[in-house]
């Protein structure tokens, strides 16, 4: 029979793991003690404790109705450990985590890994269901998922879309959060903001929301939405060089028979163009007035993201609580967790002992 250990002694288990396999890199983190300092750049010295892509496969994925959907997830890690859910984006999947979710768990942790409605082997349970791809929507995916997983609180911990339902449920139902992870920071929104224009610069970073917003767009992502895939991933992470077999892995999950809709819908409604679920409409009214998020925070940003984010700077303000932002470098792009797996585990156990 295991022993249980105090909630001290699974910290100081942690640790010693990352300061055992991690070498310089905690000592590298160049980080702040509050919402409104300003951190420079994070040194990734020392040799980490796993090279990114060492790992392959989940094995098996689970299955489990969650709310209107019937959710595949990985799950690994101490049972009774402390939860972590960590959520991906997109054009992405779990494989985002492959390294990250094997760090935290070696470390203590129940390390929770879903596919996003419209990813994967997370799949509608009626055919009647709007296919629906508003932010409030991903985002009580996630409670309902912990409600049937009977999860009552975890460490959520993110990046694109994944990062943007983070930041929500912290935002809404921080009962339900224990600390947030967040790469590029603040991200929740509302159609309003979306109608404002931008400088054409900024514009033009933005370019696959425009295509998705006509029906060739529709068309030609749906038709190509492999090769559509890679292109955002080269663009996003320029320095990143993954190989065909890594984005293969990830790409697989794009086949789900609703990424299309979901995807389309999200960008049209973003920009006001589609209509969303009217009994979703009081919670974008209150995200639509930029909620505090005042779980305990941690932002990450790579030094070569080359997809659409806001400076630090602009978004430090909305987090009321326990609060640092970290830029990790070395050619870090859009993926951060599958391009810097280390920094993005440390920063979850960093803020989750927090």
């Amino acid at each position: 029979m295991d022993t249980v250990k105090t909630p001290e002694e699974i910290s100081r288990d942690r640790r010693r793991f990352f300061s055992t396999a991690a070498g310089g890199i905690a000592a590298a983190l160049i980080v702040n003690g509050s919402a409104s300092a300003q951190s420079g750049p994070t040194k990734r010295t020392g040799a980490l404790s796993i090279k990114p892509g060492t790992n392959t496969s989940f094995g098996p994925l689970k299955q489990i109705d969650a709310g209107v959907l019937n959710v595949g997830y990985v799950e690994i890690g101490r049972s009774d450990g402390p939860v972590v859910i960590l959520l991906h984006g997109w054009p992405y999947d779990i494989h985002s985590y492959i390294d990250v979710a094997p760090l935290l768990a070696s470390a203590g942790y129940r390390v929770v890994v879903p596919h996003l409605r419209g990813y994967g082997t997370t799949q509608f349970l009626s055919s009647a269901t709007f296919r629906n791809g508003q932010p409030s929507a991903l985002a009580l995916d996630i409670i309902a998922l912990m409600d049937a997983l009977k999860i009552k609180k975890a460490t959520l911990a993110g990046y694109d879309w994944g990062a943007r339902t983070a930041d929500i449920v912290a935002a809404l139902w921080p009962e339900r959060c224990e600390a947030l992870v967040s790469v590029s920071g603040y991200l929740i929104g509302s159609q309003e903001a979306g109608k404002m224009p931008l400088p054409p610069k900024a514009e033009l970073q933005w370019w696959y929301q425009f295509y998705f917003a006509t029906e060739r767009g529709r068309a030609g992502y749906d038709k190509y939405r492999h090769d559509f895939a890679k292109l955002i991933w080269q663009l996003a992470s320029p320095k990143w060089n993954f190989d065909d077999a890594t984005f293969d892995r990830s790409a697989a999950s794009l086949d789900n028979p609703d990424h299309v809709a979901i995807t389309i819908h999200n960008y049209r409604w973003r920009l006001g163009l589609a209509e969303g679920d009217k009994k979703y409409d009081d919670l974008e009214r209150r995200l639509a007035e930029g909620p505090l998020i005042a779980v305990p925070t941690i932002t990450l940003e790579g030094d070569a993201n080359g997809a659409p984010h806001p400076d630090a700077s602009s978004y430090a303000g909305k987090f009321s609580g326990k609060y640092e932002h970290r830029v990790v470098t070395g050619g870090i792009g859009h993926n951060l967790p599958q391009e810097a797996p280390q920094a993005f585990a440390e920063a979850v156990v960093d803020v989750a002992s927090s």
